[in-house]
């Protein structure tokens, strides 16, 4: 175990908290908060266990999201220090899924054909994991900078030939980067927004980099898709924050950054892509989605009312659907070891009584076990070999590329179970 996980274990060791409650709005820092979903005390949900870790208490932190009424930034009310949650044993690593390869690889291609990039371009991606996006412009023959916090993914990436810096991105960080690189053609921030725990120096450390023509291509979990589709196992300690247009709108205004574009893609259970370039020309679409959000009133509390309510209720209905498979004498087990499956587990209270085994493809996470839950890990092929009557699909937001790598299992009679936003079973 790494000495951060070892402090982890024993709060008392570090003279530091491992957590601090947030004083007001992290974009606008307005004391108007307004607390619409309590998840109660749960576990990190990306601290995957050593299998030795029942023996010891494990720390579990307040998880509440609350909507700013000023700014209208959706945010967790608690503060898990970064180096605690992406230290060395941070275990997602992007190549492991096609989905998101295949989805970078089309995002690169589309930046390669808008703009002409050579060698003597750079493009930086924050968070850059191991290189999953950044290859595909070393490919093209593209400078490019990565960097990221964690030690696993930084070491794949640069074994993959990806320039990469192991560090927490800020904004000292961009002014060091740009004396020593220059500033960025592009610079790229894949669902990374949401960790920043110093929100605004983030993105001021964007701007700083950014070149004067250059573009920042940011992709973020929408949270329209959230509340509508009661994803809130999205909801950890990890994402701090949870984003409408309206509220990137303004993070970005606040810092010389103006979204002149932006796409919807279904991608993680629904991702916006925003553009966001220092002189603004913004194209009819950003209007026509900051309207939508007007109109449905996305900045008022009201538009949130009744969300803890309808989760609640999924819950109810998972919980009563997984009960009653087991009191039938039906075998069961959970595919994916994904952070939104560790809040899921931890809320309705489903474990190893439940749940014998998830498996997972990532070899970074078999032998460990789930936070909260404590079910243990194995490679993906177990679901075959062991052949569960049902399999809790925790990962529901890559359904069809998981279904389709386990035809066999449903071939033989296996049954999958989509969680939310209705729980339902899929056949062979």
């Amino acid at each position: 175990m790494t000495q951060v996980h070892d402090r982890l274990l024993n709060p008392a060791f570090d003279r530091e908290p491992m957590s601090r409650p947030i004083t007001g709005c992290r974009a606008c820092g307005s004391q108007h908060l307004h607390v619409f979903l309590d998840l109660g005390e749960a576990p990190l949900a990306d601290r995957l266990l050593a299998c030795d870790h029942e023996r010891r208490a494990e720390p579990r932190f307040e998880l509440m999201a609350a909507l700013c009424r000023d700014c209208a930034l959706v945010q967790i009310t608690e503060t898990v220090r970064p180096e605690v949650l992406f230290a060395d044993e941070y275990p997602y690593f992007s190549s492991v899924s096609p989905t998101v390869l295949s989805h970078a690889r089309r995002n690169v291609g589309d930046r390669l054909k808008e703009r002409r990039l050579d060698r003597s371009s750079l493009v930086v991606e924050l968070a850059s994991n191991d290189g999953y996006l950044l290859k595909n412009y070393v490919e093209a023959g593209v400078s490019v900078l990565g960097i990221d916090p964690a030690g696993g993914p930084v070491k794949a990436a640069r074994a993959a030939h990806v320039d990469t810096l192991q560090a927490f991105f800020s904004h000292d960080l961009a002014r060091d980067v740009a004396r020593r690189r220059g500033h960025a053609d592009i610079i790229h921030a894949n669902h990374v927004l949401a960790h920043a725990a110093d929100t605004n120096g983030f993105v001021a450390g964007i701007a700083h980099l950014l070149k004067d023509d250059g573009t920042a291509v940011i992709e973020v979990a929408y949270l329209r898709s959230l509340i509508e589709g009661l994803q809130f196992d999205t909801i950890c300690h990890a994402h701090l924050c949870y984003f409408s247009l309206t509220a990137l709108d303004s993070l970005f205004r606040r810092h010389g950054l103006f979204i002149n574009r932006v796409e919807r893609h279904d991608i993680h259970g629904g991702t916006l892509r925003v553009f966001a370039e220092k002189q603004e020309a913004c194209e009819q679409g950003v209007l026509d989605l900051l309207a939508e959000e007007r109109a449905i009133g996305i900045a008022s509390g009201e538009y949130f009312d009744g969300f803890a309510q309808e989760v609640e209720l999924l819950r109810d209905k998972l919980v009563d659907m997984i009960e009653g498979l087991r009191a039938s004498g039906r075998s069961i087990a959970a595919y994916a070891a994904s952070a939104k499956g560790a809040t899921l587990l931890d809320y309705c209270g489903i474990d190893r009584r439940h749940i014998s085994f998830v498996a997972d493809r990532n070899s970074h996470k078999q032998g460990r076990m789930m936070p909260g839950a404590h079910i243990p890990i194995l490679p993906a092929e177990a679901l075959f070999e062991e052949r569960p009557d049902y399999t809790l699909l925790l990962a529901w937001n890559f359904a069809d590329e998981i279904i389709a790598q386990q035809a066999a299992y449903l071939e033989a009679g296996g049954k999958f179970i989509i969680p939310l936003p209705e729980p339902i079973i899929i056949e062979g």
